[in-house]
């Protein structure tokens, strides 16, 4: 007899039983229903018992791959990253970027003193500059200092005179002689 013989048996006898009073429920005849289960496990093919071990085993090597599978990955990923760590063309990429940096390094440092050597020769115009600022500042002030003096004394001597001193050019009073003295 095969599976689906005895699953027709099975559903007959529960057909066939009688429904427990105010119950959606069944009476079985237990050795009825017990003879019929171990009849059909014992006459279950052979295929399907060797199906569900080949199921477990399918699982049992799936799991098994996945976790060779992820062990493969990580050691060829850390291959590749010693591999592409220790290439030529990267120590070669290394030395010529130290190279470049150092260039540059030393554009930087000429470059700066050659400004420092910009700027300190512009400040020395500058003080020059300067300096001669300064000599014509004082010189302008003892002329300045000077010319005072002689208005003082020119006014002393107007007051002298009665004369009426008239502006200059730069706004300082300069004395008119010539209306100071009569006789010219």
């Amino acid at each position: 007899m095969d599976v689906e013989a005895y699953l027709a048996q099975i559903e007959q006898l529960l057909a066939e039983a009688r429904p427990v009073p105010l119950s959606a429920s069944v009476m079985v005849n237990r050795k009825d229903f017990d003879e019929l289960l171990d009849d059909l496990r014992a006459h279950l093919p052979e295929e399907l018992r060797q199906a569900r071990w080949v199921i477990k085993e399918r699982d049992e090597v799936l799991e098994q791959a996945e976790r060779e599978s992820e062990q493969l990955v990580n050691d060829a990923r850390g291959e590749r990253d010693r591999l592409v760590g220790e290439t030529e063309v990267v120590r070669a990429a290394r030395r010529e970027a130290e190279r470049i940096l150092e260039e540059a390094r030393e554009q930087a440092r000429i470059l700066r003193l050659e400004a420092e050597d910009y700027v300190d020769g512009k400040l020395a115009n500058f003080e020059i500059v300067l300096a001669k600022t300064m000599k014509a500042v004082e010189r302008g002030r003892e002329r300045l200092r000077g010319r005072l003096a002689s208005d003082e004394l020119a006014a002393d001597l107007d007051d002298l005179d009665g004369a009426e001193p008239a502006p200059d050019r730069a706004g300082a009073r300069l004395y008119d002689y010539q209306s100071a003295d009569p006789g010219r």
